[in-house]
């Protein structure tokens, strides 16, 4: 079996959700992630590609490292620094290379493993931030393909994500992925 390489299809998600913070954020905004406004998903996510960037580097990030700290003065900045910092992390990396996630996995796992999970989140969080900011948020459709079979290898037990929701035969790939992982798409 061949390791899938998400490299390409993470760094397309990641510099997509960056683009998406052109232009004023009201950061109170309410996201689709239960309880989240912009600024908390935006906290999170900054925190996660600075995580992801350390592990895939070999540093160790404690599980405490990975709570999201208080927003600078120029989050949108702040993002797109840490998400330049997880690509360059992740094209440096080997694939078979075994990360520390502690969120992910109480040992360390191949980092294709962990670049496939980073590679999901950034699909479904770019989502998020769209519907958030009322933007459109297209992916190209072989990143989406790349994404589909992560988000249906995802548990529905998983604190991650809400549990599916039921998918129509007619589903886009991106609403296939969005409902697997219990978002509506609107």
């Amino acid at each position: 079996m061949a390791i899938p390489d998400f490299r390409a299809a993470d760094a397309t998600a990641v510099r997509a959700s960056v683009a998406l913070l052109d232009g004023p954020l009201d950061l109170t905004l309410p996201t689709p992630c239960a309880g989240w406004n912009l600024a908390d998903l935006l906290a999170h996510m900054t925190v996660q590609h600075l995580g992801f960037a350390a592990a895939a580097r070999g540093e160790s990030w404690p599980l405490d490292r990975w709570a999201p700290r208080p927003l600078g003065s120029d989050p949108a900045a702040d993002y797109a620094a840490a998400a330049d910092e997880v690509i360059a992390a992740f094209a440096a990396a080997g694939l078979e290379t075994r990360i520390a996630l502690p969120e992910l996995a109480p040992g360390p796992i191949p980092a294709w493993r962990g670049m496939g999970a980073h590679t999901i989140d950034y699909v479904v969080h770019g989502w998020d931030v769209a519907q958030t900011l009322g933007r459109r948020h297209e992916l190209p459709e072989d990143v989406l393909r790349t994404a589909l079979p992560i988000a249906e290898g995802v548990p529905d037990t998983t604190a991650a994500f809400a549990p599916a929701l039921p998918v129509p035969a007619t589903a886009s790939t991106m609403d296939r992925i969005l409902l697997r992982l219990g978002r509506v798409p609107r």
